[in-house]
């Protein structure tokens, strides 16, 4: 093989001087590592594969929906992403952590809202509130409970007991149940559920202000005008 002639003299070159990382650089590039990675997820029941070979990301300040019909699997899908049912196959990382839910660093980062969520039936609203706020350790919990129940339209109902309220009023009392506490990705199933046209306007610009604070969503929806105005991009799930 040939060589290239070597010059007669050489210049020497100290080490390369870099300049100051740019402002919002380091940001820049923690915002393209995904907070969750899923690869090649699976969920068999017997013979049937109700998931399988599901890849999806989603960054932090950004928001996925997974779309389809009832049966295609977008429930078992973030169940198996939050923890409570296990895979068959794939990985699953968040923060770029190997999904454990006994990981305390993976509850913290965690917020999850599914239909099936239930209440203590002897505490009030406010002490659902106290409890998760003082439970995942927030500072100042008083505070962030009364503004999240002014946020929710819960101010009025804050001393009934779950039992007595409306539908629509449970499902914004498990929403806020998320917004007290710490989170990086917040996971949501159908959250459209039992609100009204002003409940899902509010709902939209609740979840825009916390991709704009650069959290992460999830979320299975059958509601197209809040999909088109949270979600970043969809993630289509079919029937096997």
């Amino acid at each position: 093989m040939s060589k290239r002639p070597a010059k007669k003299t050489a210049e020497k070159k100290g080490p390369e001087k870099k300049g100051p990382e740019k402002k919002g650089s380091a940001k820049k590039r923690e915002a393209e590592i995904p907070l969750l990675r899923v690869r090649g997820l699976g969920r068999r029941f017997g013979e049937v594969d109700v998931v399988k070979d599901l890849d999806l990301e989603v960054k932090a300040g950004t928001a996925v929906a997974l779309i389809g019909p009832n049966g295609s699997g977008k429930s078992t899908v973030l169940r198996c992403i939050t923890g409570t049912d296990k895979p068959s196959e794939g990985e699953i990382h968040l923060d770029g952590r190997k999904l454990d839910e006994r990981d305390p660093r993976i509850r913290a980062a965690l917020a999850v809202v599914m239909d099936d969520i239930d209440f203590f039936p002897d505490l009030s609203v406010v002490e659902h509130l106290d409890l998760f706020a003082h439970a995942h350790g927030v500072a100042d919990a008083d505070t962030l409970v009364d503004d999240v129940l002014q946020d929710v339209g819960l101010i009025d109902q804050s001393g009934q007991l779950p039992g007595t309220l409306s539908t629509g009023q449970r499902t914004r009392l498990a929403l806020a149940s998320a917004f007290v506490r710490p989170r990086r990705l917040l996971v949501l199933d159908e959250p459209e559920q039992r609100l009204d046209s002003q409940g899902l306007a509010w709902l939209a610009d609740r979840l825009n202000a916390d991709k704009a604070d650069g959290l992460g969503i999830l979320m299975a929806s059958h509601d197209q005008g809040l999909i088109d105005a949270v979600a970043d991009r969809t993630v289509e799930l079919r029937h096997r």
